[in-house]
């Protein structure tokens, strides 16, 4: 390969990678974000408990 076309592979690279750096930093930034980190928040919650509720059916007794 042409030291070019490795050094203009690699430009392209670079910039598709800052736009999508700037397109993370802008839905981070967006009021949403709070929303979606509640929404998060409240899943993983759900999920360990129906996991506890799972582990103690599992125990004998």
């Amino acid at each position: 390969m042409y030291p070019e076309l490795y050094l203009y592979a690699e430009k392209v690279r670079a910039r598709e990678l800052r736009a999508e750096a700037d397109r993370h930093r802008l839905a981070a930034a967006s009021p949403d974000s709070a929303a979606r980190a509640w929404q998060t928040r409240l899943g993983w919650t759900l999920v360990e408990t129906g996991l506890r509720l799972v582990h103690r059916r599992a125990m004998p007794q």
